[in-house]
């Protein structure tokens, strides 16, 4: 695949090792994996991988920033998922996800969503358990150890680490910003990869 198809150039996909797995690995993930490496860490497909981010982009455009939901509770997300949340509106939660903000309508916090991204879905269960009450599209971001059963659509990545969820973030927003004409121009947006992956 030549840079042109990719959403950025490969040697920053495989920089940030968005397609390191772990060396467990699930029924569900398998065909997203290209090779188990000789220290047994699967590696996952870095052409699928920016297929889902692509399709990603294009489905999550259908919706408003206002009706849309980003949770991460693992704290190398939650950085960049506030960015998110500065340059596209769509509301993130960064720490621990407040259970039944979706269904208990008497809970202060109380609000309503079409659609949840969470970046783990199993830090971030209550989340998907939440969704799934009030029937909304799940889409989570898993690597090969993950379980997607309850996921309407997964994006295979490295979940965990500071730079792959960086970049996976930022092309998420800058894509979103462009679609929804949040801004104009790539040279409009106000922070850059190296803000989203920054240690």
């Amino acid at each position: 695949m030549n840079d042109k198809e990719l959403l950025i150039a490969n040697d920053e996909y495989l920089k940030a090792g968005i397609h390191i797995g772990t060396k467990f690995k699930t029924k569900h993930m398998a065909n997203f994996i290209y090779k188990t490496r000789p220290d047994g860490l699967s590696v996952l497909n870095i052409q699928q991988i920016n297929e889902r981010i692509k399709l990603l982009v294009n489905f999550m455009s259908n919706y408003e920033a206002k009706d849309v939901i980003i949770v991460c509770r693992r704290e190398n997300g939650w950085k960049p998922i506030k960015f998110v949340e500065e340059i596209t509106g769509i509301r993130a939660f960064a720490g621990r996800y407040p259970p039944g903000i979706l269904t208990n309508t008497k809970l202060q916090k109380y609000t309503e969503a079409k659609l949840i991204l969470v970046a783990d879905p199993w830090p971030d269960k209550n989340a998907v358990t939440d969704a799934l009450k009030i029937g909304i599209p799940v889409i989570g971001l898993c690597d090969t150890n993950n379980q997607v059963n309850n996921l309407d659509f997964v994006v295979p990545c490295n979940n965990k680490g500071k730079k792959s969820l960086g970049l996976l973030l930022y092309l998420l927003a800058k894509n979103y910003a462009l679609r929804k004409d949040i801004i104009k121009k790539e040279k409009d947006m106000k922070y850059t990869l190296d803000d989203f992956t920054a240690d």
